[in-house]
This record gives structure tokens, sequence and C-alpha cells, in this order.
């Protein structure tokens, strides 16, 4: 049972990464969610970081979803970049940078 377990934990970890990987196909928006992981990975002490997280993997899919609509794509950059100003301010006392 404990390597079913195992390979269960696995396929998951690989379904996070390669949400992770998935690109929205707008520069400003991948761009942030770099930073935005790289921030929560390295600066955000552990008993914080999985709301962040979540709020990341949240933003990921919205964004995805909103890729794949013709309509609002189009407005994506400017929603990624207030997105962006707006996280920047909150996660500056962590000592990120966007």
């Amino acid at each position: 049972m404990s390597s079913l377990a195992g390979i269960t934990g696995l396929a998951l970890l690989a379904g996070v990464a390669a949400a992770q990987a998935q690109s929205t196909g707008i520069a400003t928006c991948d761009d942030f969610l770099t930073k935005y992981d790289a921030c929560i990975s390295s600066k955000i002490p552990p008993a914080q970081s999985a709301m962040y997280k979540t709020q990341i993997e949240q933003t990921r899919k919205a964004w995805l979803d909103m890729a794949k609509n013709p309509s609002t794509k189009a407005t994506m950059e400017a929603s990624c970049k207030q997105t962006m100003d707006a996280t920047k301010a909150a996660l500056t006392a962590y000592g990120c940078s966007f």
C-alpha cells in the first residue's frame, strides 16, 4: 500500500509542476507567476506559504482559462500588471521583488 501512496503522491506533484509550467501566452502574466512562485518558495515562512500557494494556483488557473477565450485574452496584460502591482506591495515585507 505505501508504494501505491508514493506513486499517487508523485503523480500529484507532477500535476502541480505541469500546471506551474503552463504558459498563459502573455509575457507579463507568465513573468509575474514565475516571480511569485520564486518568492513564496524561497522567502515566505512555511506556516504562511500554503495560503499563498493556494492563491497563486487559483490565479494561474483563472488566467489559463482567460487565455483560452479571445474576448478575455485581450485584457489579460492589464489585469496581470494590476495583480502584480497589488501583490508587490503585499509581499515587500517578505523581501520579494517583482
